[in-house]
């Protein structure tokens, strides 16, 4: 992996300096730095706070990143900011001033909005962050990191005409009898062009994965942001089994993670396929 000159402190891009394919991988939720003021504040221990954690997702982009793909990683843990939320998802009551701007939406009702409070019914913070910390966490590392995903996008799709961004995520096992090991998300159609989930979704079950699209999970901020079907910019979310990729007490990388990191290469070109203008099938 090669690291281009730029970097910041919270995410790093990988891969080649000037684009070499139309495809783009961005890692939000993998960040394992824990700034210290995340520990004074805690009300919870540090094995709580990693369970926000895509745990080791990002090993998942290996292969993607060492056939050309650039690649935006998040390095700061989904605890102290959630790259996959909009700022429209701050809690109001850490707004400037509080309380301010668009009401709350059901991602902070939640408690995981851009700042989570919570995991399960546990509050995390003993002491939450204030408004001013806020406003710093969104200027130096919200806004940067979009902004280089956005930066790598574009470089792709003035290049080759178009461009693909994969959101790379990792899931708990879901339950019922036949449950979906992959989960591939377009936003309900809004984020790539009609078709391109459906083929990669194709392409995971001929791989032999039982595979669902949009549910349980569709996508959410990135998706929104980036995902520009109209204009060749098409956004997928892909959510993998942990248990594909980590052992059984899902800490730390297990053997299969080669064959994992195999199979979202192989996604990956899949939807750089399907997305290659003209499209078969146009976008919604």
């Amino acid at each position: 992996m090669v690291l281009t000159p730029a970097r910041s402190p919270w995410f790093e891009r990988l891969g080649p300096v000037t684009a070499e394919t139309p495809l783009v991988c961005a890692v939000p939720h993998a960040g394992r730095i824990y700034p210290p003021a995340l520990f004074s504040a805690a009300a919870v221990p540090h094995a709580i706070l990693e369970q926000l954690e895509d745990r080791y997702a990002d090993l998942l982009i290996a292969k993607a990143v060492q056939h050309g793909a650039v690649a935006i990683v998040a390095r700061v843990a989904r605890a102290w900011i959630d790259l996959n939320r909009g700022e429209e998802d701050l809690d109001p009551a850490l707004r400037e001033p509080p309380h301010s701007g668009p009401p709350q939406t059901a991602r902070a009702r939640s408690g995981l909005g851009l700042l989570p409070r919570r995991v399960g019914r546990r509050d995390l913070w003993r002491a939450p962050p204030t408004p001013e910390s806020a406003t710093a966490r969104i200027a130096s590392i919200h806004r940067p990191y979009h902004a280089a995903v956005a930066q790598a996008l574009d470089e792709a799709c003035h290049r080759f005409g178009y461009a693909v961004l994969i959101d790379c995520h990792s899931m708990p096992t879901l339950g019922g009898l036949r449950p979906a090991r992959i989960v591939i998300g377009d936003a309900h159609g809004r984020s790539a062009g009609k078709g391109v989930a459906a083929e990669v979704a194709r392409e995971a079950r001929a791989q032999g994965y039982m595979t669902a699209i949009n549910a349980p999970y569709a996508g959410a901020y990135s998706l929104a942001r980036h995902g520009r079907p109209a204009d060749n910019v098409h956004a997928l979310q892909i959510e993998v089994d942990r248990a594909l990729y980590l052992e059984c007490d899902m800490r730390a990388p297990s053997e299969g993670v080669r064959r994992a990191q195999g199979l979202f290469w192989e996604l990956a070109q899949t939807a750089v396929a399907a997305a290659q203008p003209p499209f078969a099938i146009a976008a919604e």
